[in-house]
């Protein structure tokens, strides 16, 4: 039995080390991409591409379900043939990743060129972020997600801030390069929290003017300049519904695109259970209320097309599956239920 054992966790420990060893090498691979602007510019005749036009991905509805297609470096020729100067638009891409087997990854901006001839030729269409986050599969979220957010870094990082000369973009669009100042440009995040507050029993849920009707989420802000997690919690969480945050934790973390590249930083909040009169910033929120657990379960269930009411109100639904403030709704349904 001994000896079973043991070659059973020889076989268990090969694997993991196979299975690490591949990622190694594949984030080496990506950061040779990176570095060497001339195996780049192999990679983008090998690779496949995501396409964007004004940095809303193309998507094709097969049956039900909306999928991402990934083009080959042929088939982008072929489109591209269409279009005057078309060997100069596979330089905009960016490298967005690779595969376990090498093969990477590029997402292209093709918003100059007419739309409807690239939808036409490859029976889909250019839809807009927000909503395509809601209806495709969760694996190809993130990759949508990070990858319109660096074509977007691009498209506002053409001219250095310090000279106003145009700076350049190297193949794999890891950074960009002011050849008169000198200065490199990296893609940035900016961190912002987003918080589920607390009482013990209820979680407080909020939503801004701007949200389709009936859609609450947790109070997220932006972190200012010398703020930790933990203070930038509690201040949002003064500011905006004017409640005193008692004890924090960490739950995880999430890229965002919204507005632009956020590192959104999920936390829970506890505020205390006699001190829960809530005074909503209007020039932020539109309204902020406490929601119970049975309303809570309801709302994650509930899809934005059937929380509309014959009245014409809405009832409270929350952010897709994908969304790290669905997380944090889930996780304090779980708490309550445990």
């Amino acid at each position: 039995m001994a000896v079973v054992y043991q070659a059973l966790h020889r076989r268990v420990s090969s694997l993991i080390c196979r299975l690490h060893s591949t990622y190694v090498r594949k984030m080496r691979y990506l950061n040779q991409l990176k570095e060497d602007d001339s195996l780049c510019r192999q990679a983008q005749t090998s690779g496949t591409f995501y396409l964007f036009h004004n940095l809303s991905p193309f998507l094709q509805k097969v049956g039900k379900k909306y999928l991402v297609p990934q083009l080959s470096a042929a088939e982008m020729k072929r489109i591209l043939e269409k279009f005057q100067e078309a060997e100069q638009w596979i330089e905009k891409s960016v490298l967005i990743g690779c595969s376990d087997e090498h093969r990477p990854h590029f997402a292209l901006d093709l918003g100059a060129l007419e739309k409807s001839v690239i939808e036409s030729e490859l029976q889909g269409s250019f839809t807009d972020l927000r909503k395509a986050l809601f209806v495709v599969d969760g694996k190809d979220s993130p990759l949508l997600a990070s990858a319109q957010s660096l074509l977007r870094w691009h498209d506002s990082h053409q001219y250095c801030s310090k000279t106003g000369q145009p700076t350049q973009k190297n193949p794999a669009g890891s950074k960009r390069v002011c050849h008169t100042s000198g200065i490199t440009y990296y893609p940035q995040m900016s961190p912002v929290v987003i918080t589920l507050v607390s009482d013990g029993s209820r979680c407080l849920l909020a939503r801004q003017p701007s949200f389709p009707p009936g859609m609450y989420t947790a109070l997220s802000g932006f972190c200012d300049m010398g703020e930790n997690v933990e203070e930038t919690v509690r201040r949002e969480v003064a500011e905006e519904v004017g409640l005193e945050v008692e004890s924090l934790w960490y739950s995880a973390s999430q890229h965002w695109p919204f507005p632009s590249s956020s590192l959104m930083i999920a936390c829970h909040a506890l505020v205390g259970a006699q001190r829960t009169e809530i005074s909503i910033d209007s020039l932020e929120l539109e309204e902020a209320r406490w929601f119970g657990l049975e309303e809570v379960m309801e709302g994650l269930k509930r899809e934005p097309r059937s929380s509309k009411q014959d009245d014409g109100s809405s009832l409270p639904w929350f952010p897709p599956k994908h969304a790290i403030a669905h997380q944090l709704i889930h996780e304090w349904v779980q708490q309550q239920s445990a």
